[in-house]
């Protein structure tokens, strides 16, 4: 699946999944520019039909809900929703 990146501070691997229409998903997005991290990220509404299954099956290893945003850091800290404090206690800021 393509993602997209954004430059920034290296803080690990760090990867949004997200909606292009869930505001939650634009705020945890801006949140992480404000932050300066580098990330990547994908819409997973905008993915052709079998690149969603995929997404959808990797954001359930680690968010059973399947529910947006998830933020994955490193693939084993996972932030779901917007949740500013936790995002920026797991960067340190």
């Amino acid at each position: 699946m393509k993602m997209e990146h954004v430059d920034g501070r290296d803080a690990g691997k760090v990867v949004l999944f997200a909606l292009s229409t869930c505001g939650w998903c634009g705020k945890t997005k801006g949140l992480l520019k404000e932050l300066g991290i580098a990330f990547d990220f994908v819409y997973v509404d905008l993915l052709p039909p079998e690149e969603m299954d995929n997404a959808i099956a990797t954001i359930e290893k680690y968010n059973p809900a399947g529910s947006f945003p998830t933020l994955l850091i490193d693939d084993k800290n996972v932030i779901i929703g917007f949740r500013e404090e936790e995002i920026r206690g797991a960067f340190g800021k």
